[in-house]
């Protein structure tokens, strides 16, 4: 959940509602709180091969915000960070793979499509310097309520494995994936109509 929380800040911070370093703190703080805690589980754990791939995961939303928080705090330049997230894109579509082929899990599948796709996009901004930070603003947004903070709310409720839940919320998974697709046709009209003019 406060891993939503933190996506959210990051979501507002490009759009231009909220101070950079202001966020990086709280980036930080969810970043170390997700390092520290699966080094922990995994210590703990029965040491199994698919227990250990699945607390793993959190390792790359862990860095990705300590990566975060540090570049927005010292001001640093985010072509290390991007090139890191296109990496991370890359392992989320191999998370994506097998929640769909070992797991056939579709919730987990759409779910990590959906973060591979923001990863790509920080990799287009900062790795490649494109200017999109309104457009991620507005994926990261979407995701951090419907990939993050929704599930976690309603898997403490105990909710979350229902059915009725499920089908809602491959519904509301594609749902987000037309939005995307409507704002990035959006951007590129305006992109165009930029070049026509210039």
């Amino acid at each position: 959940m406060l891993s939503g929380a933190a996506l959210f800040l990051n979501s507002l911070m490009l759009l231009g509602r909220a101070n950079a370093k202001s966020v990086a703190v709280f980036n930080l703080f969810i970043g170390a709180m997700q390092v520290i805690v699966p080094f922990y589980l995994i210590a703990v754990s029965d040491q199994s091969n698919w227990t250990i791939y699945s607390l793993a995961s959190i390792f790359l939303f862990g860095f990705t915000y300590l990566y975060v928080g540090l570049t927005l705090l010292k001001d640093l330049d985010g072509s290390g960070l991007g090139w890191y997230s296109l990496w991370v894109a890359v392992i989320a579509i191999i998370y994506a793979i097998v929640a769909y082929v070992h797991f056939a899990d579709i919730i987990s599948t759409l779910t990590w499509v959906m973060w591979a796709y923001l990863w790509f996009l920080f990799f287009l901004s900062m790795g490649l310097n494109k200017k999109i930070d309104a457009y991620i603003g507005k994926v990261a947004m979407v995701q951090s309520w419907l990939t993050l903070t929704l599930p976690a709310l309603l898997s403490m409720t105990g909710i979350w494995k229902s059915e009725q839940v499920a089908d809602a919320w491959i519904y509301f998974s594609i749902a987000a994936f037309v939005y995307f697709g409507y704002i990035t046709l959006k951007l590129r009209n305006s992109s165009a109509r930029t070049e026509r003019f210039a």
